[in-house]
């Protein structure tokens, strides 16, 4: 089956940037989301990326205007059911996930592909509550989607062979690199990089270093660009403590065991940068470190 129009659940950050870059890529993009205010505020981030884009010589005005003509909204989830492959990416709670499925899965042609954009949920748990695990995967997008490279590709333990070829060929046309993770909790990057994050807000709460010398150590003396306590924030603290209790649940391992700090600051909703505080304040023009 060729894919040519494809759904996108939620207009946040992760779902925008994945409607940027398959409009941009030549597909027919429908993004939903319960907000209309969400999807009006995801248009506008779009067109002010592509414009970036645009200025930065990386694609024409014409391609710009194109892609923008590409993408529709709707706040119905049922509307996606004609799309060739819809892909989830609501919050990272796996109740939320699973109470979209089952409203949009009566409503989905037999041959759509459903995929999930989750960075660390069981892909095969995700995939037994549709009626589609054959034709269900994860396609996990890096954060920033219109500049990261990478998109891991996860196979449940159903998943049809021909569904994970027809998905590497999707990614190689949006301009991207599969890498194929198996499905054990986080993947691969995340199975790497948010313990490497939690490790830092341990290092924090004992006292061993601040946020400054923190990440002037990792960008200085690991080459890092960003430090790990920016990078949690960047990436937002909640999310950071979510996918630490999926490895610490699903490997029952007590060195995925959460910070104690990490959850405070969640507890006390100071989630980084989306709310203007986290590990650093976000108030002023430059970012000041919270301890």
């Amino acid at each position: 089956m060729a894919i040519q129009s494809v759904g996108v659940i939620g207009a946040g950050q992760m779902g925008n940037g994945i409607a940027h870059v398959f409009a941009l890529a030549g597909y027919d993009v429908l993004m939903t989301d319960i907000s209309r205010e969400a999807l009006d505020k995801a248009l506008n981030l779009i067109e002010k990326n592509l414009d970036r884009q645009a200025s930065r010589g990386k694609i024409s005005t014409e391609d710009k205007d194109a892609a923008m003509r590409r993408i529709r909204t709707t706040q119905q989830l049922s509307d996606l059911g004609q799309c060739d492959l819809v892909i989830e990416a609501a919050t990272e709670r796996e109740t939320v996930k699973h109470a979209i499925f089952e409203d949009l899965v009566p409503h989905l042609k037999p041959e759509t592909i459903l995929a999930s954009n989750t960075s660390s949920i069981s892909i095969t748990r995700l995939a037994s509550r549709t009626d589609r695990p054959g034709r269900f995967m994860g396609v996990h997008f890096m954060n920033p989607v219109p500049v990261m490279q990478l998109v891991e590709l996860i196979r449940g333990i159903a998943t049809e062979e021909a569904v994970f070829k027809e998905l590497v060929g999707v990614v190689e046309k949006i301009g991207k690199t599969a890498a194929s993770a198996e499905d054990f909790p986080a993947f691969i990057v995340n199975r790497i990089l948010i313990p490497m994050i939690n490790e830092a807000v341990y290092v924090l709460y004992e006292g061993v270093g601040s946020v400054k010398s923190i990440d002037e150590s990792l960008k200085l003396g690991a080459n890092h660009p960003m430090g790990p306590l920016e990078l949690a924030d960047f990436i937002g603290l909640d999310t950071c403590l979510a996918i630490m209790n999926v490895l610490h649940d699903g490997l029952a391992d007590t060195k995925y065991r959460p910070c104690p700090l990490l959850v405070k600051y969640v507890e006390a909703g100071w989630l980084g940068r989306k709310t203007g505080r986290g590990f650093y304040d976000y108030s002023s023009e430059v970012p000041v470190p919270t301890r």
